[in-house]
């Protein structure tokens, strides 16, 4: 069966030509979804004006929330599917399929419920002053109705992944941007529909999307494919759903908290500006990290088959190759920055005191932004291979050690500037952190025989 096979060639091919098959259809995809955004903010920036910006910007700690149920179901589902292809075990991998959809389904309807009905507390414990909360009301209603569709999306771009089809995810993600892209030139610069207009161009294509997606996974040819059966929530299944989902559910959530806390810091050292400011930063730092997210989740279909395969040395292999990629193309990303600030920052926005705060921000935020991939890499390597509670620690460690106290302490002494030198100083502590663990958690594994991980 060619489908069988597929999932095969994870055991089989050369790493590094799998990586390549499986990553740059990631990368490409992210990426696209990063200029996507960037487009999205531009056209904001440029027609609706700088104050939309900084409203925006309000509404990421919601976005990353929104994100994180997603991940706990997405993410999770699609490592188990790995798992269990490199089993073998195939009728387990068309049951997580069903109950993939069906807690997409729960947990995306839950969150929107709760989340219109306490939309505007929720905005201003984010940090929405009366100035911004108008447009952040106006962006998240629009979204927040169209959450089970951006769950389900996500979900399933996830699961094609796993089922070895990164192509497939690909197209439907530059689908998604190219279609956002048309949508959001249409609504916001033409009929000038403001915010709202970029949030309807959002769920808009990404329902587009999935109805691609579950056409394909409605082939009865796939070796996952939707039928009846598999959708009744089996508790095991369950289980191991949420037990990987848990890592990158408290990564997200937990980034939530951060811009929470970061936006309410600027907004109390720089006023709505800084938001502005931050929010440009933010967009900048994802253009290049959307590459490495791409690494990471073209190497997770390969580490998940070959370590239920139990072949280590090609899940090493990926894991180290991984790293060098991921660091080379933030290391790229750090000079562009360091060279360049004012030229992305006046992408965004001509407003002279918007353009100098975000060019300042830039450089401050990515002073060390070259340790950040392999640090991402390694995090997603341990969720791979079912060692939740390193994920977790190494993600949290990170963000709430490190970013969360040093963003309160150092504009203490250095006032606005000291929230942007945090974010620096805590990337690096992590990386100074992980590398460790990563190399005693590796001898340890080598020294009873790649055996203590079953």
């Amino acid at each position: 069966m060619d489908n069988k096979q597929k999932a095969l060639e994870l055991g089989q091919k050369p790493v590094g030509q799998l990586l390549w098959q499986y990553a740059l259809p990631a990368m490409v995809a992210m990426v696209a979804s990063s200029l996507y955004n960037i487009i999205d903010r531009s056209v904001i920036g440029q027609v609706v004006g700088p104050e939309a910006i900084a409203g925006l910007g309000i509404t990421f700690p919601f976005m990353n929330l929104s994100a994180a149920f997603g991940a706990a179901v997405g993410v999770g589902a699609s490592t188990c599917i790995s798992v269990k292809l490199g089993q073998r075990d195939y009728a387990t991998a068309q049951h997580l399929l069903g109950n993939t959809v069906t807690l997409n389904t729960i947990v995306g309807f839950l969150f929107m419920a709760v989340s219109l009905i306490f939309l505007d507390p929720i905005l201003r414990f984010f940090g929405a002053s009366d100035v911004t909360l108008p447009y952040a009301r106006e962006f998240m209603q629009v979204i927040l109705l169209g959450n089970m569709v951006t769950h389900m999306y996500f979900g399933m771009n996830a699961v094609l992944r796993a089922a070895g089809k990164p192509r497939h995810a690909m197209y439907a993600t530059l689908f998604t941007v190219g279609c956002n892209i048309v949508l959001v030139m249409a609504f916001v610069w033409w009929f000038r529909w403001g915010i709202r207009g970029a949030a309807f161009a959002t769920v808009l294509s990404q329902s587009l999307a999935l109805c691609w997606q579950m056409w394909i996974l409605s082939d009865k040819r796939e070796l996952l494919h939707l039928k009846r059966g598999i959708y009744r929530l089996k508790a095991d299944l369950v289980r191991n759903i949420i037990a990987i989902g848990v890592s990158p559910f408290l990564m997200q959530s937990t980034s939530c908290v951060i811009v929470i806390f970061m936006n309410n810091q600027f907004v109390r050292y720089g006023g709505d500006m800084a938001v502005g400011a931050y929010s440009i930063a933010n967009s900048m730092v994802m253009v290049f990290f959307m590459f490495v997210m791409g690494v990471t989740q073209g190497m997770q279909p390969i580490v998940g088959y070959n370590y239920g395969a139990q072949k280590y040395d090609r899940m090493m292999r990926c894991l180290w190759l991984s790293i060098a990629v991921a660091t080379s193309i933030l290391l790229c990303g750090w000079a562009l920055s360091m060279l360049f600030p004012r030229e992305m920052a006046r992408i965004f926005t001509t407003d002279p005191v918007l353009l100098e705060m975000a060019a300042h921000g830039i450089v401050l935020d990515m002073l060390v932004f070259f340790v950040v991939g392999s640090q991402a890499v390694i995090t997603n390597f341990f969720q791979c291979i079912g060692k939740v509670k390193i994920s977790i620690f190494l993600s949290l460690a990170r963000q709430l050690i490190f970013l969360l106290p040093m963003a309160y302490i150092f504009p203490l002494f250095w006032d606005l500037d000291g929230v942007w030198y945090a974010m620096p100083a805590s990337d690096f502590i992590a990386f100074s952190f992980t590398i460790p663990i990563l190399i005693w958690h590796i001898r340890k594994f080598k020294s009873y025989g790649q055996k203590d991980n079953h």
